[in-house]
């Protein structure tokens, strides 16, 4: 995984773009080769990708948008969210403007026989419209989302990755090395209660995978475990645990 860390502090979702503005063929194609070389959170779930023109989808924002099927396993919206936030992160580099199109659709629901999931609107952008000051973005106070002891550098970073509807969804406990995450269902936002569990799951990959690039870059070694079986009925679901090496 590249060092994206810096990018977490430029990224912003895009609401709107300059349609004078076009992407290359080079461009799109990095995109494509940064899309599968993308790290996995999960080895053993199919996933593929399409690039296509936005008016190809029922979304109205960008000029291209990436649509993502996947193979419907245990935590394959984890994956997802993984996935599409290491490349969130890299077009930000590239000035590149992205937005999470949750309630898109696509031309066809199903590709190689797996399952549309998401689309991620994308379309050029200029180094001056990215995120000057991430403080100003909103987010939830860090006594809300992170109990027990702080991570320099970490604790306060992760808490800026995006959500759906800026929900939010993650609720950490950090305590003697290891980092227990969970996903809130109690989170009050407009998402059709019916969709809640499905996007906030792909939110709380994203999170998973700042975690991981602010955990990195600040040469903490850790090993993860992945959670399965989550119970949609309990408050706090358990997502992910990240046990840190100490010196």
């Amino acid at each position: 995984m590249y060092d994206l860390y810096n990018m977490i502090f430029k990224r912003k979702s895009f609401r709107y773009f300059n349609d004078s503005l076009s992407l290359c063929i080079e461009e799109l194609q990095n995109i494509e080769q940064h899309l599968n070389e993308a790290m996995p959170l999960l080895d053993d779930v199919k996933i593929k990708y399409r690039i296509v023109k936005r008016e190809q989808t029922t979304c109205k924002r960008g000029e291209y948008c990436i649509l993502v099927y996947s193979e419907k396993k245990e935590n394959y919206l984890l994956n997802v969210g993984y996935i599409l936030e290491q490349l969130d992160l890299w077009m930000a580099s590239q000035n590149i403007g992205v937005c999470w199109y949750g309630m898109g659709k696509p031309d066809n629901l199903k590709y190689d026989e797996l399952d549309y999931v998401i689309m991620l609107a994308f379309g050029k952008g200029q180094p001056e419209e990215f995120r000057k000051d991430y403080t100003k973005a909103k987010r939830k106070d860090i006594e809300v989302i992170w109990s027990g002891e702080h991570i320099q550098n970490v604790t306060n970073v992760v808490r800026f990755a995006p959500s759906a509807c800026n929900s939010q969804p993650w609720r950490v406990i950090y305590k003697n090395g290891v980092i227990k995450i969970f996903r809130s269902a109690e989170v009050r936002t407009i998402i059709p209660k019916e969709k809640i569990s499905f996007y906030n799951s792909i939110d709380m990959g994203i999170f998973l995978c700042s975690m991981e690039i602010a955990l990195r870059h600040n040469q903490y070694e850790f090993k993860r475990i992945v959670h399965e079986g989550q119970k949609s009925d309990e408050e706090q679901i358990e997502v992910a645990q990240y046990t840190i090496y100490l010196e």
